[in-house]
């Protein structure tokens, strides 16, 4: 009885941890269909976003055009569905340089002496005083436009974030009782860091990078809606945005769609980072 009564609390208190949150259902759900649509596209639309009906333009939501057709005639859905692989391509590559080069900085700051990470912290201090868009902007002038440009513009407007937070991180971890005990047990400086180090300075970087997916499909989007990202014809929700404006007096859900599309990602990929972020410093979720 004693140990029946000392189990059942902890698997209601785990219960009442686990409990269904809706929003995170919805969010999630939302990016698997996102994932669905980038990977197989054909599954959830017959259309060929770039086919022009001259006879078709305006089209209203119904019929064989469910989200209706653009000026051209060219079917929104279809168009939408396979512009989520470019809005996807563009959160995940960005992010994933991102990662890699700020934890990389990060990471040499963390471990190198005080000169070396006095003068990475000054440029980081530095790239962080330029809001992200005109940092990104100064990367595609130099670079020019084009999709492949303005990921490598979203990816270096987030280096420092990601640089600053494992920097910080790794001075926490440094400190730790258990990597002291490491270090005085004569394990080599090389091996504490590959074993102890690392592997608890990135958790909170995982977290801050799934975050960071969302805002590198929003700046990607921005930069084509200015013309300086993907370019039309190609379906990609940020141009949509930008042409629908033009044409918003004929149909306005040709700025709706793709700006609740857009929304609706960024929103979603927020809400599982945040269930994460929950989740790592062991609150109820």
């Amino acid at each position: 009885m004693t140990a029946l009564s000392l189990t059942v609390p902890r698997v209601s208190a785990r219960l009442r941890g686990w409990r269904v949150r809706p929003g995170l259902v919805l969010g999630v759900a939302f990016l698997v269909l996102l994932v669905i649509a980038a990977i197989a596209p054909a599954l959830l639309t017959s259309h060929d976003p770039l086919e022009i009906s001259t006879d078709g333009a305006f089209l209203p939501p119904g019929g064989d055009h469910l989200l209706g057709t653009d000026q051209s005639g060219r079917d929104i859905l279809a168009r939408m569905v396979h512009g989520a692989r470019s809005s996807l391509v563009m959160g995940l590559g960005a992010t994933a340089i991102g990662v890699t080069v700020g934890a990389a900085v990060g990471l040499l700051a963390g471990l190198a002496n005080r000169f070396v990470e006095g003068a990475l912290m000054r440029l980081v201090d530095v790239t962080l005083s330029v809001p992200d868009l005109l940092m990104a902007l100064v990367v595609i002038a130099l670079l020019g436009t084009g999709t492949v440009n303005a990921l490598f513009a979203v990816a270096f407007a987030s280096i420092p974030y990601y640089a600053r937070m494992l920097r910080a991180q790794t001075h926490v971890v440094r400190r730790a009782t258990y990597v002291e005990a490491a270090t005085a047990l004569g394990l080599p400086r090389w091996t504490v860091i590959r074993r102890h180090v690392l592997p608890n300075a990135f958790k909170p970087l995982i977290v801050l990078a799934t975050i960071g997916i969302g805002n590198a499909i929003g700046a990607g989007a921005s930069l084509s809606f200015l013309g300086l990202g993907t370019k039309p014809p190609a379906p990609e929700w940020g141009n949509m945005l930008s042409l629908g404006i033009q044409y918003i007096s004929n149909d306005w859900t040709m700025v709706a769609i793709p700006g609740l599309a857009i929304t609706l990602t960024v929103l979603s990929v927020t809400v599982v980072g945040r269930d994460l972020k929950r989740r790592s410093e062991g609150r109820a979720v």
